[in-house]
């Protein structure tokens, strides 16, 4: 049977932005109610959600600020755009440009077949497999710089790209090298 493309679905994208200035959080509060969540017995940020695209900006005193729940690196981009424009229509002065760097991008992949896990923990190398504490294999791919969770099932969760780009790298060579070593089985 020929070998199925690989399904990625990107989960979620983590960026971190610097403002290279300071905020006071309680003007924001102020400037934004019923907008942005703030308990600072509990946490030292502030926590400014948006509808579209979905996701929870962490806005800092200092100026930093980290942007999660994306999916993808535009829309991570957008959503921190979109919070600097409220933030400046809502009062709150912003000297320059956010300065976004993705940190990391989660995804999910499906390879359409069955990998032998025992056999793949010797073969891939830089592995760990313990399957009473865990069902799945952690492997940690040197190039590009990320690590997988590979199932039996045949479905994998990547971690540490820091591009979209890298996610799909990662799961093709992880891909031919299963199959180079007999260790995926398709149905």
């Amino acid at each position: 049977m020929p070998k199925p493309e690989p399904f990625i679905e990107i989960q979620n994208v983590v960026a971190s932005v610097t403002l290279n200035q300071s905020f006071d959080l309680l003007s924001i509060v102020k400037a934004l109610p019923g907008t942005v969540e703030w308990k600072p017995d509990e946490f030292p940020g502030l926590v400014f959600k948006l509808k579209d695209p979905k996701t929870a900006t962490l806005i800092f005193s200092s100026g930093k600020m980290v942007c999660t729940g994306a999916k993808s690196e535009d829309l991570a981009k957008k959503a921190v755009r979109r919070v600097v424009d409220q933030l400046k229509s809502h009062g709150i002065l912003i000297i320059g440009e956010p300065i976004i760097q993705v940190q990391n991008v989660v995804a999910s992949a499906s390879l359409g077949g069955r990998i032998d896990l025992e056999r793949s923990t010797f073969s891939l190398g830089r592995t760990m497999y313990e399957p009473e504490q865990f069902p799945g294999l952690i492997y940690r791919m040197d190039a590009p710089k990320v690590v997988i969770l590979i199932f039996a099932s045949g479905k994998l969760v990547c971690t540490g790209a820091k591009k979209e780009a890298e996610v799909g790298e990662a799961v093709r060579k992880l891909q031919a090298r299963l199959e180079e070593e007999s260790l995926i089985f398709y149905e």
